[in-house]
């Protein structure tokens, strides 16, 4: 099956919240102590779901295969400390469950990003990525993204070097 990408609606606030969490553990959660990765994880919420998702500056995608979540992106205003040198949006999350990579998905997702940010009148796009994840990076790198900085990510008390990209649109 396919999965099919469509916007997020408010009602998809806990599917975003379980994806947020399993596909970031999924992904990461060897990586930190037990107490700094479930500090991270509280901002994966419903209800901060929600919050975004009523925000017009938040566009977020979702990929399902019937009913089953493959993965999601989401735009939103700045976060990362850069200066644009346009007008900005930041791609502030891509993922997608681990059965998907290698099927295209990710293509597909981040050609409906980049038209989505296009669409918001943006003319660049900016994300931050794992220095280790060289996966992510050579994706990315073969949109056009190029790194203009490093950034300090969070996850609990323990910080991550990430490599913070830009992408003219």
């Amino acid at each position: 099956m396919t999965p099919v990408l469509r916007a997020a609606t408010i009602e998809d606030a806990a599917r975003l919240a379980t994806i947020g969490r399993d596909t970031f553990v999924e992904t990461f959660g060897d990586l930190y102590r037990p107490d700094d990765l479930a500090a991270f994880l509280t901002c994966h919420t419903p209800e901060s779901w929600a919050g975004e998702l009523a925000d017009p500056r938040f566009h977020v995608l979702l990929a399902m295969a019937g009913e089953d979540t493959a993965g999601y992106a989401k735009l939103g205003p700045r976060s990362l400390p850069f200066e644009p040198q346009g007008v900005p949006i930041e791609l502030r999350q891509f993922y997608i469950r681990r059965e998907w990579h290698g099927s295209g998905l990710a293509a597909r997702m981040m050609e409906a990003v980049l038209a989505t940010a296009r669409a918001t009148g943006a003319d660049e796009l900016y994300l931050s990525v794992f220095v280790d994840n060289h996966r992510a990076r050579r994706f990315y790198e073969r949109y056009g993204f190029v790194r203009v900085g490093n950034y300090a990510f969070m996850v609990g008390t323990h910080a991550d070097e990430d490599h913070v990209m830009r992408l003219v649109l």
